[in-house]
């Protein structure tokens, strides 16, 4: 099953290493509203749980991660979020 737009942008600063709250913030939205779209992400990706579907995803779409920072960040490590060994 394919994730919707906003499943997508909520897992994707999940994977990012954005809280729940946090993305809350980002998309303004509620935060309970955050947890809907990360719960039915898990359901379609048929995963344990929200680190489980950001790893299944990962596998399925080999530049998901990469791409997003390509067009919004600019760099790989506009976070600081990946080690220097990448």
């Amino acid at each position: 099953m394919l994730l919707s737009p906003k499943e997508l942008k909520v897992l994707t600063l999940a994977a990012l290493g954005y809280s729940d709250k946090e993305i809350a913030l980002q998309l303004k939205i509620k935060y309970g509203t955050v947890r809907n779209h990360i719960d039915r992400a898990v359901l379609k990706l048929n995963a344990r749980n929200k680190t489980n579907a950001i790893l299944i995803y990962k596998l399925l779409n080999k530049n998901w991660l990469e791409e997003y920072y390509e067009t919004y960040c600019n760099s790989l490590d506009c976070r600081k979020l990946l080690s220097k060994s990448l």
